[in-house]
């Protein structure tokens, strides 16, 4: 486990993986539960039963016998790919970050294995975390999170995303589990809170720009760069 100290205010890079590279989600049903998660679990209110309790509800409504929502973090920027995700958050609250990854991956859990009757982790030990703090640093991982792991599902992969970029970024757009559209401002959400990333831009072209600078970087030069190496949490 790779877990760097962290308090009120820090902003950390989270990753976590499926057990032997597998993939943690199977079906799209599994995929949209994932930002329902991420409303309803980032909570200082629990309900054990939440998905009882909210069925039948628009996915981000909370019952009314619930008290005012007060998040656990603030969620900066996330992906979630078949097997793995990244989440950026930001602790709010003393303790707040623990307790919600603790809950969403026990959820996830669960879930998966009642579903289809498996036993066991759904992930591989516990999740690895980097705290971040520089801004060249949050404009990297604001990239690498929403940016390049999304394209890597590009059909043809990176190399025919670098090619093909202004078709392969609009494909981009239209990924539904990651931030980059609400980043963009190309969609809202009740999950996350993308304005101290965006105002490391003067506009979203500055972005895109950056973006394909450093995607044709990440593919000529992979683990050169040994922060940027230990920043991502994962090989390259």
């Amino acid at each position: 486990m790779r877990v760097e100290p962290y308090s009120v205010g820090s902003v950390l890079h989270i990753t976590k993986r499926g057990v032997r590279g597998a993939d943690i989600t199977r079906d799209r049903a599994d995929q949209q539960r994932f930002p329902r998660l991420l409303f309803h679990l980032n909570d200082t209110h629990q309900d054990e039963n939440w998905q009882q309790s909210t069925k039948g509800l628009a996915p981000y409504e909370r019952p009314a016998s619930w008290p005012e929502r007060e998040p656990l973090v603030r969620i900066l920027a996330l992906t979630l790919m078949p097997n793995h995700l990244h989440l950026l958050i930001e602790e709010i609250r003393e303790g707040g970050t623990a307790r919600f990854l603790q809950r969403l991956f026990n959820s996830m859990t669960s879930h998966y294995n009642a579903k289809y009757q498996e036993r066991g982790s759904l992930f591989q030990g516990a999740y690895r975390s980097r705290t971040v703090s520089e801004d060249t640093h949050l404009r990297y991982l604001a990239f690498y999170i929403q940016v390049k792991n999304v394209l890597e599902l590009y059909p043809g992969g990176l190399t025919r995303a670098l090619d093909d970029f202004d078709a392969a970024w609009e494909w981009a757009t239209r990924y539904e589990f990651s931030s980059l559209p609400v980043f963009l401002s190309l969609a809202q959400s009740p999950i996350v809170e993308p304005e101290s990333l965006q105002a490391l831009y003067t506009n979203m072209q500055a972005f895109k720009d950056e973006a394909r600078e450093l995607l044709a970087n990440h593919i000529a030069h992979h683990a050169d760069d040994e922060t940027l190496s230990s920043l991502i949490l994962e090989p390259w």
